[in-house]
């Protein structure tokens, strides 16, 4: 922003302007004398040094205009006093013969000092003038003369990218310079300098610029600079810096020693955690040396605070030490040593590996697993709410479908096409509704009421695998449910168990832990919060008013009490593992930093501790050999924690476990939650889906939760225009290129944008190819219609667009850049127009996470994807459906065209609605399609050859540099291939 400068007073020209603008306040200098003749002789020349007070006056310059008794005046303002010692400035003058001056004093601006209208009369030697007072005297013969104060101004332009850099300044009391200020020298990559006198000044106003109208005014406060040296970076003043272009000093400080290190066994794997080290410069790794074992002393390097070691050998004792190290390789000294003893190996043995195959090439089906098909109805469960939410009255146990029936029914899946399986959280969940998974409490196990003899989660993944389908495991970073995490911290509940709350507090079972699955033969209920609640007060309690009634009543008028749900402002929860407040602005800084909802509270997730408890978690399911991770609510987490600890961690443990290629193709996409239709989400990019998909534009604090705030205000500050950009999704013209995912952050996301608009295809695709840019790759995004959370336009419904909509929207998903993925039974309009969730205050058989076994019942053999050899029962009239049919033969072609899958795309020289050309080019694989939704389209400057449609197999020779294509009719297109492979797949209800 440009900045107008204070005006600069004007100084008076001439004595008797300044005698006229000041009659009566300043005595006009008296007329000059006539020459006097000189003496015979010489005689001795007289001087004055005049002392002048300023502690009153706090001008920025100080003159004094005279004239010798007998002599000239001065030309206005007089001559520059110069500081003397403290509060005192001073000049010399020559007075001649004469024994005396006239004097006054003003600041060079107009403003004087005229002794009331009287002027001065002063004599020789040293004479001070003090508020009116002259006296005859030295003050500051017995100290040192101030020298001028000076500041030294660094300037940092690294993050704005100027090429040359002013100083618009103003000391203070003093004048502003003009517009654009003073250039700056430039000091080394990344900084200017200016050194500036500031006279008797001792701090300055600063603005600066680049000297082509571009501001940085400290967001119209400008900065406020002292006297020294000073550093501005990114809007920080530091007052005493360093010199920051200084020669580093090499670094020879090694880190500290790692603390708190603890080794806890279970079966044949040993999870380590540690306390971070601190370091000058910041650790860079830790070296992790076991021993123990016949296997000798083992180094590994590790990433983060954590490390799950495994495939030990049985009962026996392995000892691990930590050592930090530093960029300069600097190594700490090793921890205190911690020794966990393993247990028995598991019956059945850790056997999964990912495919580690490129993930868009899988289309993906999401299912509620809870609500899909149920394979064991002995681990079905209704909860605390089976009769209130009305599933008692349908038979319908919110837990009911689980992983057996999954793996029943991977042929249906299969059958349809998908190879990919986006399955909710699996670990051990805790609220009164919480089969949909994102309640969780112990995220160390599985939770059993989604496991079988013979079914379990190692079971499902195997199965998947078998067939070369991929499981998607749903994982949560940002909360644990109301009642806490175990073994990270589980709040104590006042709970009490009269005739209103007997319902809702089980009674408490000595020696009982929570499980979910356990039932209590004498209440026939699941002690599903009588470990937690406590009648009396626990020690260290920091509750307040614990167990007093609050005043207010529950929904059923029922007496409520204190302390007896947590929430984040109760004071039941540690600071340092959870936030605690409520979240106010869904677009502010406190979205990621408050709870979202009663049942989600909210971790710390800057704090080391919590990091530890969550990456040690989610080794687990990695060394299981899931596929991908969809992140739940990423938005609520700051990108700085996701891209120090999370991702990283990641990456790391995949590559550790199952090698490079399979750490490269782990599919990791977020939830970044954005309801509007624009481009960024309400203008925040700190909120908006595609800013998760990179890397950090700049260093912040070593600490974790300043570096999440002082990244969060500098990217604001940056704003929209400011956002790295990639043609990663981009044709060249006609040609592929090798993308560029060097800043890419490990995140990928869920596509909201298309997600928002997908109550029209054409609005989807426009609203897609206008985000493009600003993602990393959007050929890796996840596009999906609805979900089990919203449809289009922020809909609380199943999406209820009509069959050719839908079959439209399909069409454009799967030719489309990104990764189609399909919510349960969307493939037969399943529930369509129903409420998606209303919670335990309606059946879930009227919504939206309605159960779908009913559907599949019946046998069903898929011979290859897309391919149904054989079915029977309920599920065989499914699979006649006519989205059912129109899926199978997407899947069909799409996963024949390498360009569908992987390739960049252009609408260069296309015209028409949902018209593009895609394009992947590796090795002997180059693919080359023209694809148009619905309607007609005209593509200009292709290249030359035979195109053929693998919808209905037509032919076209071009030879011109263009292709027009007619109108296919809504939910159909056509899919022109250069030396294609002809039709793929039989005419179905929309392909034909």
């Amino acid at each position: 922003m440009s900045r107008t400068p204070l005006p600069r007073p004007g100084r008076p020209v001439a004595v008797l302007a300044v005698a006229a603008g000041l009659f009566g306040l300043l005595a006009a200098p008296p007329d000059v004398p006539s020459p006097r003749t000189a003496p015979a002789a010489a005689v001795a020349e007289n001087t004055a040094t005049v002392f002048y007070w300023t502690k009153t006056k706090n001008w920025a310059a100080y003159d004094l205009h005279y004239a010798p008794d007998g002599g000239s005046w001065t030309t206005v303002p007089g001559v520059a006093m110069e500081p003397a010692c403290t509060d005192w400035v001073k000049r010399t003058v020559s007075l001649g013969t004469a024994t005396g001056l006239q004097a006054t004093f003003n600041n060079g601006s107009g403003t004087w000092d005229n002794n009331g209208g009287r002027n001065y009369a002063l004599g020789t030697g040293s004479i001070t003038v003090k508020d009116g007072v002259v006296a005859h005297s030295d003050p500051c013969a017995d100290t040192t003369p101030t020298p001028a104060a000076k500041a030294t101004v660094y300037y940092s332009t690294e993050a704005l990218g100027w090429s040359t850099a002013n100083i618009h300044y103003q000391p203070a009391g003093g004048a502003w310079t003009a517009v654009p200020g003073v250039g700056m020298q430039a000091a080394c990559a990344g900084w200017w300098k200016r050194e500036i006198d500031l006279g008797t000044a001792a701090s300055l106003k600063a603005a600066f610029n680049n000297g082509n109208g571009t501001w940085d005014n400290n967001g119209g406060s400008d900065y406020t600079i002292g006297t020294g040296v000073s550093t501005v970076r990114n809007r920080v003043v530091t007052a005493d810096a360093a010199d920051p272009c200084a020669a580093t000093p090499p670094d020879t400080q090694a880190p500290t020693v790692p603390g708190g290190v603890t080794a806890t066994a279970d079966g044949v794997s040993v999870l380590l955690s540690w306390d971070p080290a601190t370091d000058d410069r910041g650790v860079t790794k830790y070296q992790v040396t076991r021993t123990g074992g016949s296997g000798g002393s083992v180094v590994t390097d590790v990433g983060s605070t954590v490390f799950s070691d495994t495939n030990l050998a049985e009962r026996t004792p392995y000892t691990y030490t930590v050592r930090a190290v530093d960029a300069a390789g600097n190594v700490s000294a090793a921890s205190v040593p911690a020794t966990a003893t393993t247990g028995d190996r598991p019956a059945t043995p850790a056997t999964g590996k990912p495919l580690g195959t490129d993930p868009r090439k899988d289309p993906i089906y999401f299912v509620l697993t809870a609500r899909f098909n149920d394979g064991d109805p002995s681990n079905n469960r209704g909860g605390s709410q089976h009769v209130k939410s009305g599933n008692a009255a349908n038979d319908d146990p919110m837990f009911r479908g689980d992983f057996k029936g999954l793996i029943q029914k991977l042929d249906y899946v299969k059958g349809l096409g998908f190879s990919a399986l986006w399955v909710t959280p699996v670990v051990l969940n805790r609220s009164d509704y919480d089969y949909h998974g994102y309640h969780g409490w112990d995220f160390y196990k599985v939770d059993p009421r989604l496991e079988s003899a013979g079914a379990s989660y190692q079971d499902l993944i195997d199965a998947a695998h078998a067939k070369g389908m991929k499981i998607y495991q749903d994982v949560v970073y940002n909360h644990s449910s109301r009642w806490g995490a175990k073994g990270l911290f589980v709040p104590t509940v006042y709970g009490v168990r009269d005739s209103q709350w007997s319902w809702y507090y089980d009674e408490k079972q000595p020696g009982f832990e929570y499980d979910g699955l356990t039932i209590d033969a004498k209440t026939g209920k699941s002690y599903y919060n009588g470990d937690l609640w406590s009648t009396a007060e626990p020690t260290g309690n920091t509750c307040v008013n614990w167990g007093k009634p609050t005043g207010g009543k529950s929904a059923e008028g029922y007496t409520v009490y204190n302390c007896q749900w947590p929430s984040p402002t109760s004071g039941m929860f540690p600071k340092e593992l959870y936030h605690q407040c409520w979240i106010g602005n869904w677009e502010g800084e406190d979205s990621r930093s408050c709870w979202l909802h009663e049942d989600l509270a909210d971790f710390n997730t800057e704090n080391p501790a919590v990091q530890n408890y969550l990456i040690g978690a989610y080794d687990k399911y990695i060394d299981m050999g899931v596929d991908g991770f969809r992140v739940d609510t990423a938005v609520h987490i700051p990108r700085t924690t996701w891209n120090r600890r999370f991702l990283p961690a990641v990456q790391e443990r995949v590559a550790q476990r199952h090698g490079a290629e399979a750490a490269k193709n782990f599919f990791v996409f977020g939830e970044v939650a954005a309801f509007v239709n624009d481009k960024w989400n309400r203008g925040s990019v700190n909120h908006s889906a595609q800013f998760y998909t990179w890397k950090e534009q700049k260093e912040y604090d070593a600490d974790d939760t300043k570096a999440a705030l002082e990244m969060y205000d500098y990217e604001q500050q940056q704003g929209t225009g400011n956002q790295p950009t990639s043609t990663n999704a981009f044709l060249n013209g006609n040609s592929y290129h090798t993308p560029d995912h060097s800043r890419f952050s490990g995140m990928n996301v869920i596509d909201m944008r298309m997600h928002m608009n997908f109550g029209d295809a054409q609005n989807a695709f426009s609203n897609g190819k206008d985000s493009d840019d600003s993602y990393n790759d959007a050929t890796y995004n996840v596009v999906y219609v609805d979900s089990h959370d919203y449809g289009p336009n922020k809909s609380s419904e199943r999406y209820a667009g009509g069959t050719d909509a839908w079959a439209e929207n399909m069409s454009l998903m799967w030719t489309f850049r990104g990764i189609p993925t399909l919510y349960y039974g969307s493939e037969i309009e399943f529930q369509k127009g129903k409420k998606i969730d209303c919670g335990p205050s309606c059946p879930l058989a009227t919504t939206g996470r309605a159960y779908f076994g009913d559907h599949v019942a019946g046998s069903v053999t898929a011979s290859d994807f897309s391919q149904v050899s054989s079915a029977s029962g309920a599920v065989a009239t499914t699979l006649q459906q006519p989205l059912v049919r129109h899926v199978q033969r997407l899947n069909q072609i799409r996963r024949a065209i390498p360009a569908l899958q992987t390739g960049q795309y252009s609408t260069e020289g296309v015209s028409g609605g949902m018209a593009f050309k895609r394009r992947y080019t590796s090795g002997a694989t180059d693919s080359f399609a023209l694809v148009t939704v619905s309607g007609g389209a005209s593509f200009t400057g292709v290249p030359n050859g035979t195109y053929t449609d693998a919808v209905s197999g037509d032919v076209r020779t071009v030879t011109d540099g263009t292709l027009s294509v007619a109108a296919p009719g809504k939910g159909n297109l056509r899919v022109y291939v250069l030396n294609g492979p002809g039709r793929i797949g039989t005419a179905g209800p929309y392909l034909k």
